[in-house]
């Protein structure tokens, strides 16, 4: 299970350069149901996701590049391409703040993994995190595939 909330981050006040930043590649072979291949810097996944917003079912396992190279030929969609910096909160939760590159350039989002859904209510959200978007579609990667980046968000 997948517990998770996402937030649209507008503006990120101090600098990234200090933290761990994955290079994140990721394509989808289905919608429905969803199944994702995901490259994360050198290494591959395959993810098989339920439906849901913050809590939802997921599958996740690791391929080779071959697999990945031979999967990629039959996916849908656009490419979602971003890096992904892994941010330590003092909670003792990270942050992940994805920066959105290409057709989704100017996009900033920041998610947060929890436990329980308990622990993800009680989260003590910090004022950089924007607005809480975990129920909004629009905002989920499966949605930035098909339609790119939300009129909204400019």
């Amino acid at each position: 299970m997948e517990i998770e909330r996402k937030f649209l981050t507008k503006k990120i006040p101090f600098a990234l350069e200090g933290f761990v930043c994955k290079q994140i590649v990721q394509s989808y072979i289905s919608f429905q149901p969803t199944i994702r291949i995901r490259q994360s810097n050198d290494k591959y996944f395959l993810t098989v996701k339920g439906k849901g917003y913050m809590i939802r079912e997921e599958f996740e396992i690791a391929i080779s590049q071959q697999e990945y190279e031979r999967l990629y030929m039959k996916i849908e969609g656009n490419e979602v391409r971003k890096r992904r910096y892994l941010i330590p909160l003092q909670s003792g939760y990270t942050a992940e703040l994805d920066v959105y590159e290409g057709s989704l350039e100017g996009l900033f989002t920041t998610e947060v993994e929890f436990e329980t859904m308990e622990d993800a209510n009680g989260f003590v959200v910090p004022e950089w995190f924007g607005t809480d978007i975990s129920y909004d579609r629009r905002y989920k990667n499966t949605s930035l595939a098909l339609y790119g980046k939300p009129k909204d968000n400019n």
